[in-house]
Order: C-alpha cells, then structure tokens, then sequence
C-alpha cells in the first residue's frame, strides 16, 4: 500500500489530518522495518513513543482532575494507571485498526506483531507523540478524550472481583482460596491464560483471559455468579 492511500486511512480512522504527513509516516513505522529498508534510527517511531508516553501522562491527569472534581487523589492515580497501561493503549490501537496500518519487518509481522500489545501500545504513543508535535496540545488532549479516555468507563478499572470474592467467602469464615494459572491451549491474543480459583481445594469456576491476572478475574467472577446463584461455566 502507497504511504498516500496510508495517510489518508489513517488519518480519517483518528480523526485528525496532519500538517506535516511523515510525522504520522514515522510514528506507524517499527524499529524492525527501518532494518529491513536502508534506514536510519531516525526514521522509526521510537523517539516519538517516547515523547507520547509523557504527552500521554499530563493529558489524562489533566483530562481525569478536570472530569472528577471530587474525587480523591488516589482513585484519580488508580484511574489514571488504568488509562495509560499497556493494555488499555492496545485496546484502544485496536479500536482504531491500528495494527493493519503499521511498518514491521518480515520476521516481526510472521510472529503476530500487528496484534502484540506492547507493540500496538507503543505505536499509540508514538502516534500522540506526533499528534502532539504537529498540532499541540489542543489536538493531542481532544485526541486522547475520543481515543483513549471514551473507551473505558470507571468499572473497567476499579472492579476487583478476585477481592469482592475473598470478602464474599470472608462473611461465612476463613476460607483457602487458591488460583491456578497457565497459558491456554488455544494461544490466542484474546485468551492467553487460562485460571481456575480454588476454595478449599474445590474449583469453583474458570476464567480466560489475555494476561494472567485477568484470567485470574474472569475466574473470581465465575466463582461470584456460582456461589450467588447466577451460573457460571464449569471448571475448564
């Protein structure tokens, strides 16, 4: 694909068009493609990544203590690790379509590269990096608002189910509640692990997931819904 059918993609995909074009050229561009292509550590989006982590950083505390001012600082901290994290920055690449539009080298491409979280996280902030640079801060913070802060609501990130389930089981007695977590046969991005939650020695439910703590969540959960009644899937 031309970088001009590219730019044109990607730029109605974000929502901003760009002044100057190999600003957003530069921040799609991995480190592995410049190896492959005769080119410089200038020309990846390296740098731009790590001038968008810090973009990134002052423009949700800004956008967070603007939107909740009642809330108290470590909730705001809380929020604001959630927004920032490495998955939350793939999710919302993903949301975009980000992975399709970027530069890889062949080998990183052949091992799932365009789906990698830490890959997709970094190519966000590189691109808020360039946002930055090419239309300061107005655009960059009303670019994360739509990107990045629209996608998540409160519940995404301050719902513990695996502490809701210890103060559950708590009210009848001290219980042995244990976890187990492996990666998943299926090896997929969206079910990494896999987790099952012990009381007692007994499962009592099961959870996938794409790190080893979510899948430790999505257990807990089951277990919630079995232990209230609701149903859960049995143990895998």
């Amino acid at each position: 694909m031309s970088d001009e059918r590219r730019l044109q993609t990607v730029q109605k995909a974000i929502q901003y068009t760009f002044r100057n074009p190999e600003l957003l050229l530069r921040a799609l561009r991995h480190s592995s493609y410049i190896n492959e292509h005769d080119m410089t550590y200038m020309d990846c989006n390296e740098r731009l990544e790590f001038l968008g982590d810090a973009v990134l950083e002052i423009a949700v505390s800004w956008l967070l203590y603007d939107s909740y001012p009642d809330m108290q600082e470590g909730k705001l901290t809380k929020l604001r690790a959630g927004l920032v994290c490495e998955h939350s920055l793939a999710r919302s690449a993903r949301n975009l379509g980000l992975g399709d539009w970027l530069q890889m080298g062949k080998g990183e491409e052949k091992t799932g590269g365009r789906d990698k979280d830490s890959l997709l996280a970094d190519a966000m902030e590189a691109l808020i990096g360039a946002i930055f640079l090419d239309g300061g801060s107005f655009a960059v913070n009303e670019f994360i608002k739509h990107a990045v802060a629209n996608n998540f609501s409160e519940e995404d990130f301050f719902h513990d189910w695996k502490t809701e389930l210890q103060e559950f089981l708590q009210e009848s007695g001290k219980v042995d509640i244990r976890y187990s977590t492996e990666e998943s046969l299926e090896n997929t991005p969206e079910n990494a692990y896999i987790s099952k939650v012990y009381v007692s020695d007994r499962c009592m439910g099961s959870g996938v997931g794409r790190s080893k703590k979510s899948a430790q969540q999505a257990a807990a959960l089951s277990a919630l819904k079995e232990y209230k009644g609701k149903g859960s899937e049995e143990c895998i």
